[in-house]
């Protein structure tokens, strides 16, 4: 396969690497991933995360294992174990459907590679596209409030809701965005206000509790998050902490808006009840742990419920951004995500 570079991807010398999103921004490492092993301890691990990245790096990765001579059935049987890696996010499945469909070909290698290369110039299109459609919505002198990380680093391209933002940055239409810490791993404040400060845009770091306040206070003019998963009906799975902001949103008569790839909708799956959420390890709330090390706060035995995501429903939302355009609430309760 050909030499591909992207901010948190690489294949080089036919093998993959990833960027340890787990010791950023302190420290640049760049792991081997090519094995099924290591690239599923990596997602479980979150030190390669965003859903279109993992669906990306899954694909590429499959590609590699068949020029390197994995055999057909192998193939397969590492197919469905990546397709297990993280349940929430869809975009892996999406991508898996697809690099399945290539390896039913009679020279399956050629269209493994093919198909893998395709799905990661199609991500930095659709980023693109995102980010021309969101960005119409963005009012001048807007301080924008974002969730998570949405940026390069969770992507091929520029980013979902960060592609927005960078944009609209561009135009002349963002004052300041505020970067909630999106707890309970920090991807907001260890992240989004890394690559927020290398693209020059003015941000500030909050933790997740004071978002009420700030809104309360008139500091906010619009909120932009992600998706790991959107449902037929609307509603969305996103990095926990989402929803509360969804309510702050209508409570204080924001707009509420979610950015993400056609590859993140799931048209069979009917509303966001059916969207399975991955529960993460007690370590991640009893204390913390990173490139500085590992330290703990809480009692040794505390009990931790732990969803790494919440749903939004439908009707909080005030568009849902694609590479295709913004679809409406309207649209949406007329059934555009709807099995066509």
């Amino acid at each position: 396969m050909q030499t591909l570079h992207t901010t948190s991807l690489q294949v080089r010398d036919n093998q993959l690497w990833i960027l340890d999103q787990q010791a950023l921004p302190q420290q640049k490492n760049w792991l081997d991933a090519s094995s099924v092993e290591a690239l599923v301890s990596h997602i479980h691990a979150l030190r390669v995360r965003g859903a279109p990245l993992i669906g990306l790096s899954a694909s590429l990765l499959l590609a590699l294992l068949a020029e390197n001579g994995l055999p057909k059935n192998q193939l397969t049987q590492a197919l469905e174990i990546l397709r297990a890696a993280r349940p929430t996010a869809v975009n892996l499945m999406n991508n898996l459907d697809r690099m399945k469909q290539a390896l039913l070909q009679e020279n399956f290698v050629d269209a493994l590679s093919a198909e893998a290369l395709r799905l990661v110039e199609e991500d930095k299109a659709l980023c693109d596209s995102i980010a021309q459609a969101g960005s119409e919505r963005v009012a001048p002198g807007s301080r924008i409030l974002t969730h998570c990380n949405t940026g390069g680093l969770a992507t091929a391209g520029v980013g979902t809701a960060i592609g927005v933002i960078a944009l609209a940055f561009q135009q002349g239409k963002v004052e300041q965005v505020w970067v909630d810490e999106t707890r309970p791993l920090l991807q907001g404040g260890r992240l989004t206000a890394w690559e927020l400060t290398e693209l020059g845009i003015p941000n500030r770091l909050i933790c997740d509790s004071m978002a009420a306040a700030l809104i309360a206070q008139k500091q906010v003019d619009a909120i932009w998050v992600g998706a790991d998963r959107i449902a037929a009906n609307g509603d969305v799975a996103n990095k926990i902490g989402t929803y509360s902001l969804a309510v702050l949103a209508r409570y204080h008569h924001i707009p509420f808006y979610v950015a993400a790839p056609h590859t993140t909708l799931d048209p069979h799956c009917p509303n966001g009840s059916a969207i399975p959420i991955e529960q993460r390890a007690a370590s991640e709330v009893t204390g913390v742990s990173g490139s500085f090390g590992q330290l703990q706060w809480a009692p040794e035995n505390a009990q931790v419920w732990n969803p790494a995501f919440d749903v939004t429903p439908a009707e909080l939302i005030s568009g849902w951004v694609l590479d295709s355009g913004v679809v409406t609430p309207e649209e949406v309760a007329a059934g555009y995500f709807q099995p066509r």
